[in-house]
Order: structure tokens, then sequence, then C-alpha cells
């Protein structure tokens, strides 16, 4: 039984101030009609029904997932009371759905990515789990081939030797997960045939990640074991009073760099983890002098800009390489070059 557990508890500062903590960009529409968590939703949803798609959040989100995915099943909301990285958030969404699908194998996807042949991306699903059947203490993760080098990204490196046929992808044995490079090192990696982009997607039996979670982050195991064996009606407070017991780690940390049987997929259907106003400037419309204009802009004799307007009409002249936003509480005006300082920036603002 295929289910999908998609993580939407970030709080997206790097897109700032569009992006806020009351209203992360996975609620956002930065790349068309449709808001991020909504495009993920809905790549799926021909490979998996909303009965077994559950979304795990913060609890300063959940009202947002009920008016974004008003066809979500209430019981498919997981509750983070607070958050403590992947890998404790993975393994409470694992013992809840494996108490609702007993054998259930889980996707874990992103909220906030791009997919752009998603008929490829659900081809290559179907792959894994098929691997997954007949190797159930095994992980399989999905690998992008690298199309720049980025330094942004963590990698995996794949196995050279050992490869698998399945279907129409292959298989490759996980040799390490690498953290993320320097420049130098990024170019390497994209000559090179063995270096991937990790996209933070895993395919896996409930019961194994749970069983590894047991072997590698005990306490944290004991602690969710308590929850999930409680009953419904103690189930909320036990949640909100033993949750903030876990370590905070991730699952690449806690639980991948040190697990056996892993596996990677080679993939090129076209992704993006869309983590910087850059990687939305790249998927955007532009004008012929490269301007990306959304909502109500004049621009006028500027080239390369980025100009989200919201209410009020915006009106730029003579103006190069610069971002512009507006939001009901700020008007951000930078060069490009600083744009991805703004993390830094948003800290001495506010």
């Amino acid at each position: 039984m295929l289910c999908a557990l998609i993580m939407a508890g970030g709080k997206g500062t790097r897109f700032w101030p569009l992006s806020t903590e009351k209203r992360p960009k996975q609620f956002l529409k930065l790349l068309g009609e449709e808001t991020m968590i909504q495009m993920t939703v809905n790549r799926i949803k021909d490979l998996i029904p909303k009965d077994r798609t559950f979304v795990v959040t913060s609890s300063d989100y959940v009202e947002l997932v009920k008016n974004q995915l008003p066809d979500l099943p209430s019981r498919n909301i997981i509750v983070e009371p607070v958050g403590k990285n992947t890998a404790p958030c993975i393994a409470l969404s694992a013992f809840y759905i494996e108490k609702i699908y007993k054998d259930a194998t889980m996707i874990v996807l992103p909220s906030d990515h791009l997919i752009e042949n998603e008929e490829k991306f659900r081809d290559t699903i179907n792959c894994a789990y098929d691997f997954i059947q007949n190797n159930e203490d095994g992980i399989v993760t999905l690998g992008m081939k690298p199309t720049r080098p980025e330094i942004g990204y963590g990698y995996i490196k794949a196995s050279e030797t050992g490869k698998l046929k399945i279907g129409n992808e292959v298989i490759c044995k996980v040799d390490s997960f690498v953290e993320k490079p320097d420049l130098d090192k990024a170019k390497r990696y994209v000559e090179g045939e063995n270096y991937l982009w990790n996209g933070g997607m895993f395919i896996w039996k409930a019961t194994t990640i749970l069983n590894l979670t047991k072997k590698f982050l005990k306490s944290t195991y004991q602690v969710l074991e308590e929850i999930a064996i409680a009953t419904e009606d103690e189930y909320g407070s036990k949640l909100v009073e033993n949750y903030c017991k876990v370590q905070a780690v991730s699952v690449d940390y806690g639980i991948m760099e040190n697990a056996k049987e892993i596996y990677v997929i080679p993939c090129d259907f076209g992704w993006d983890d869309v983590g910087s106003w850059h990687a939305i400037e790249r998927y955007r419309e532009k004008d012929e002098h490269n301007n990306v204009v959304v909502g109500k802009v004049r621009n006028i004799e500027g080239n390369n800009n980025f100009i989200v307007g919201k209410d009020k009409l915006i009106i730029t002249v003579g103006l190069d390489d610069v971002f512009v936003v507006e939001t009901d509480d700020v008007i951000l005006l930078c060069k490009k070059e600083n744009i991805d300082n703004i993390q830094e920036l948003r800290k001495i603002i506010l």
C-alpha cells in the first residue's frame, strides 16, 4: 500500500518578505496559479489517492493546510507541535500512517519543490515502489543529475558498481551522502557521473524507517512510541507533552549516514528545490529585456529586474538588476547581488 507523506512545516525565511512565519513559502503561489503545496499534492493524485496522502505540518499551519487542500481528510494532517528537524517528524508520521495502513510503503516528499516532467516523476516513484516490495529492508532515494555547479545542495555519491535495472530506471547503491560543497568541488561533481543532487525524497516501508529510528535514535523512538500507543482521546495531550523531548536531528544525519541498504535512482525529470529568489526567477516568464514582472507594475527602461507587486502600482524607471517585492507590510528593494543575503538582512531589519 503506497502512501505519501508531504512535509510542510518549514518557515521559508529565504523568501522574505513574501514568505513569513505566518504564511511560509509552501502556501504561496510562487510559480503559477497554485501554491507550492497544491502543486505537490496534485502531481501525485493520479498515483496516490487523497485518503493515502498525508501532510505533516506545524500546529500553526493546520488551518492553512485545510484551506488549501479542502479534499484532504482531516485525519491525514499530522501535527508536529514543535519543529525538531526531519528525523523525528518522519518517524512520528510513520507511526501514525502505520496505524491506519498496515504494511504501508511511504514516499516522503518536500512540499515546496518543482517537478517539470510530472509523468516521468510518477513513473520513477512506481519503479522505486516495485523495488521496495522486493527489498523490504531497503531505502530508495531520488537523486537529481546536476545541471550546474550548485553549492546550495547536498549531494549523493552513487556506487559505480552493482547497478540494477527496474523497469526503465537504473538503481544504484549509495556510497555516501555528501555535504554542500564549495564551488570547485561542485564543478567536479557536475563533470562526474556518480554525484547527484540530494532532493530529500525517500521511499521505504514504514516499519523500515521505524526500525532504523529505534536502532540509531533510540531515545527518540521511545518517546514517539509512547505517543503512538496512546488512545485516541489521549493522543493530542501525549503529543504536546512528549514531542518536545525528542532529539532534533535531520534524517540524513540521524539515519541515512548510518543505514546500509540505501539505493538511489538517478533522475532527470526537471527538479528544483526552489530554495531562493533566483530559483523563482529561473522559471518565471520574462519579457524582452529579461524582466520578471508580476502584478501592477510599470517597468520603464529597466533590464534584468524581478518585480512582484501586490495592490499598489509600482513604477520603476531606469533600474537594472534589482529585486522589488511588495507585501501588505513591506516593500523590499535591493540589488540582485544582495538577495542571497536576505535571511541575514531580515534578522537586522526585524
